[in-house]
């Protein structure tokens, strides 16, 4: 028996086994590399996870940061407000007395004038011709009283003596009396003439500010001309007009039964800015039945101009004045379902919602009826992202 061996499929064998012993190792070792690479990634991923976390538990241990500021007591004003209406004391147009050629313009448009002062000239010298005039027929008319007085006191003497008839001294009284007569009429006409002369010189009437011209230099003017050379509007003082409600009535007016000189403060359309201030001089007498309102009058000394007439303002009327009230800033108050509240930190930097009855605004504070008490730490600013019981930062404790 013969041993035969294939040194050809042996050698296949071999090579086949081995091959898939190393088909295995590699599969081992992509695994093995595949779990470590996933291992990683899942421990960086769990590490940068957990510092939000970490920062958030510690911003929740924080709280939520806010502004608080405590209520304080002062005094509070109580204002009446009403949209009025600058309106001047007094407002004249300047109109010539006579008639005349218009010489002389003497102002400038927009000026401020005091009473008195010369506004503009009209050609005196026909008015200067009729002032000779009337001195020359008053000196003429005194020479013949001076006559009839000295044959008066003649005939006098003579009636006396009986030589006369007594009615030719009566005559000659008669004609002293007429003589005088004249002369207090010339005397009249001579003041006429230095009036009607005077009126050459127009003057202002009052003080105030002239407005534009209406009529220019050379110009015949008349005394039944309806324009006029300017109108002058008196701005110090000044008044404003302005409606409040009938409600409000009773309460103005015990306050001026007793005397008492109410303020008045002007401020501009946004109510931002004080222009003037001044006292109520007086309430219209009748209310006006289609806006249910009633006209009060101020009067303000506008120093420095700031009220022009026919401009809107807002007018504030202080009617009084609460003693020590409670304040706090208007961004406290915080409105819900069961009506106004505000939030107050408590000591152990907690908040609770406390319900309160908001008084009288004033600026950017108010007045608080009852609910809050002085010194009380009221949340201003970051009210939006609380609840009660809700735990706060305030700034002074901010690392």
């Amino acid at each position: 028996m013969s041993l035969r061996i294939d040194f050809k499929s042996l050698f296949t064998f071999a090579q086949e086994k081995m091959m898939r012993a190393w088909h295995r190792r590699a599969w081992i070792l992509l695994l093995v590399c595949f779990l470590a690479a996933v291992a990683y990634f899942l421990y960086k991923g769990g590490g940068t996870q957990a510092q939000p976390e970490k920062k958030g538990s510690a911003a929740m241990s924080r709280g939520v940061p806010v502004a608080a500021q405590a209520a304080r007591k002062g005094d509070v004003g109580v204002y009446l407000t009403g949209l009025g209406t600058v309106t001047a004391l007094n407002t004249v147009t300047v109109k010539t007395r006579i008639n005349g050629e218009l010489t002389q313009v003497l102002f400038r448009e927009g000026q401020i004038v005091k009473k008195g002062e010369l506004l503009a000239q009209i050609d005196p010298r026909p008015y200067e011709a009729q002032l000779k005039q009337a001195e020359g027929q008053l000196v003429h008319d005194q020479a013949l009283l001076e006559n009839a007085r000295i044959d008066l006191k003649r005939y006098q003497t003579l009636l006396e003596e009986d030589s006369i008839a007594e009615q030719q001294w009566e005559t000659q009284k008669s004609l002293v009396q007429e003589d005088e007569g004249a002369v207090k009429t010339d005397q009249g006409n001579v003041d006429n003439a230095k009036l009607q002369l005077a009126y050459c010189r127009i003057t202002s009437p009052l003080d105030g500010r002239v407005g534009l011209r209406l009529v220019d230099p050379g110009n015949f003017v008349q005394t039944t001309d309806t324009t006029g050379l300017v109108v002058i509007t008196q701005l110090q003082p000044i008044a404003v007009i302005f409606p409040i409600s009938e409600d409000n009535i009773p309460q103005v007016l015990d306050k001026l039964k007793r005397g008492a000189r109410l303020t008045v403060d002007a401020l501009d359309r946004a109510q931002k800015q004080k222009l003037a201030t001044g006292y109520l001089l007086t309430i219209d007498n009748v209310i006006d039945p289609t806006t249910g309102t009633v006209k009060f009058k101020a009067v303000f000394p506008n120093e420095n101009y700031a009220l022009f007439p026919n401009q809107f303002v807002n007018a504030r009327l202080l009617v009084e004045v609460k003693r020590d009230a409670v304040i706090v800033p208007t961004s406290a108050i915080q409105r819900g379902p069961k009506g106004t509240f505000v939030y107050i930190v408590k000591a152990d930097r907690t908040v609770t919602v406390r319900p309160v009855i908001v008084g009288v605004p004033q600026g950017g504070n108010v007045s608080i009826e009852s609910g809050l008490a002085a010194g009380e730490l009221a949340v201003v600013d970051g009210a939006e992202r609380l609840r009660e019981g809700s735990k706060v930062e305030l700034p002074e404790q901010s690392e």
